[in-house]
């Protein structure tokens, strides 16, 4: 089961003694995804910082992972992502990862990623990273650049309708420098790590729907034409399709032989997501409904419905 992740208010130590093995130590992605979870969330839990890095010295490292001079930059994101109730959906991040001297980022055991979160960086409402870590290509002694996923499971409960809209981009690394968070010897204070919010923004958005039905058809000129449709986006909370109300929604024309849709009038969605339109039949053609989208839900068009015109 994937985690949707919540900063625990419990000690970086104690978070921590509950690791799974690292993915570097054990087969399948889900150790990753759950152990950089797990120590972002305590990290974030004891100090209530924006960064976790060698410039910090509040770090209790008798218990606790100590900060590695790590930091990150130029991550790229894209604008949005469309999410749906049931598919899986993967996107990739890439940024620079910039290290001292003293980190070796080809060690076995060392893990870098990128992770998105909703709200502030100190006190998120949901945080999601990917499956795997990144791979990092050395740039120099001292530079790589990273590429990693984020996954998102939306029927497995790792979004609520509130997180629709604006996220934040951060990255982490881990070196586990040979410690096993399974074992009786596990040294916490042994593991370096290293974070940083606030280096980019992406929309995760509700997936759209948005039918057209246009007719009587075929019709006479100068006669009616009725186009009926609906709206609706996906609802995380019981993966099903509901109709997204009150909205704007444009009727648009496309005359047959041409390849330009225009806009004949709008209309709004009304309480059940459903729309209806009414023009005059001039010319055959073809019909449809078209959604501008909003910062929680993704654009939209119907599929144009063609009507004969006598």
């Amino acid at each position: 089961m994937r985690i949707r992740a919540t900063v625990a208010a419990v000690s970086g130590a104690l978070a921590l003694s509950a690791f799974a093995v690292p993915a570097a130590q054990a087969d399948g992605s889900a150790s990753y995804r759950t152990d950089a979870t797990k120590i972002h969330e305590a990290a974030l839990a004891d100090s209530g910082r924006t960064t976790f890095s060698a410039a910090d010295t509040t770090a209790d490292t008798t218990g606790e992972p100590y900060a590695m001079d790590v930091t990150f930059s130029n991550l790229q994101i894209g604008k949005a992502y469309k999410v749906g109730t049931t598919n899986h959906v993967a996107f990739s991040v890439t940024y620079t990862l910039t290290h001292g001297s003293d980190v070796d980022i080809t060690a076995s055991d060392f893990q870098t990623g990128p992770y998105i979160y909703k709200g502030s960086y100190d006190d998120p409402s949901n945080t999601l990273f990917g499956d795997d870590p990144a791979t990092c290509t050395a740039t120099s002694s001292t530079t790589a650049t990273c590429k990693g996923n984020i996954d998102i499971y939306p029927a497995e409960g790792e979004l609520v309708n509130a997180d629709a809209g604006s996220w934040s981009a951060g990255a982490l690394a881990i070196a586990w420098n040979g410690q096993d968070p399974s074992s009786t010897t596990y040294d916490p204070s042994k593991v370096g790590y290293a974070d940083q919010g606030s280096l980019g923004t992406t929309l995760i958005q509700r997936y759209s729907r948005l039918t057209a039905n246009a007719g009587p058809e075929p019709v006479y000129k100068g006669r009616t034409i009725t186009t009926t449709g609906k709206l609706s986006r996906a609802n995380w909370e019981d993966n099903q399709y509901h109709g997204y109300t009150n909205q704007p929604v444009k009727l648009q024309f496309r005359k047959a032989g041409t390849s330009t849709y225009t806009t004949v009038k709008t209309v709004y969605s009304d309480s059940y997501g459903n729309v209806k339109a009414t023009a005059t039949a001039s010319y055959d053609g073809y019909w449809r409904f078209s959604f501008a989208g909003t910062s929680t839900t993704p654009a939209v068009n119907a599929v144009g419905d063609y009507v004969d015109v006598r």
